[in-house]
């Protein structure tokens, strides 16, 4: 009979949930798509300054600045803690989607086309690197499950241990099949 775990953060199977991703983290693919996130969440916070929206457009503003802070605050964490973080890899699809269509929900906003065209840019950028982080694990899995599969299928092919109609170590002549044979043990 199993005893229950009080914990289920020490359960083996969360515990290697979360290993998982952690090491998924750690590829050169996660630290550039996690980097540009974070500068996507400074550029969308920063926006409302860098493309000098007008007076009017301060919802919008205020929007884009908390937008921004959240999805920089979201990659830093995907950065530090992967393991700890991966549930919440749909929010900065979430926040990019709202980023593009922004300017034309929020009242009161009376955007101007540079303020519309850095939202729609910046909310596409968003949700592309979002959605990269939500398929980082799967990516690490996949490459790492061909490199496994092709490595197997050389193994079956180079592995002729079973298979004795083309060894020749049998035949005592000393032919070209025994050479290859005691080369290659």
């Amino acid at each position: 009979m199993t005893r229950p775990i009080a914990d289920l953060d020490q359960h083996p199977d969360i515990v290697e949930l979360r290993a998982r991703y952690d090491r998924a983290a750690e590829t050169p693919t996660a630290h550039i798509t996690d980097g540009a996130l974070m500068l996507a969440g400074l550029y969308l916070a920063l926006s409302p300054w860098i493309v000098g929206f007008a007076l009017f457009e301060n919802d919008l503003a205020v929007n884009n600045f908390i937008c921004g802070v959240a999805v920089g605050v979201l990659a830093a964490g995907f950065t530090v803690a992967y393991g700890r973080t991966h549930g919440m890899t749909w929010v900065p699809v979430v926040v990019g989607v709202w980023t593009f269509i922004a300017p034309w929900v929020i009242l009161g906003a009376y955007p101007s086309g540079g303020a519309i065209a850095s939202n729609i840019v910046i909310g596409l950028v968003i949700i592309a690197l979002g959605l990269l982080t939500m398929r980082l694990p799967a990516l690490r899995d996949r490459n790492r499950g061909s490199r496994n599969r092709d490595s197997r299928s050389f193994d079956n092919r180079g592995d002729r241990s079973g298979d004795r109609s083309g060894d020749r170590s049998s035949d005592r002549s000393g032919g070209a099949g025994a050479n290859w044979n005691e080369r290659n043990r």
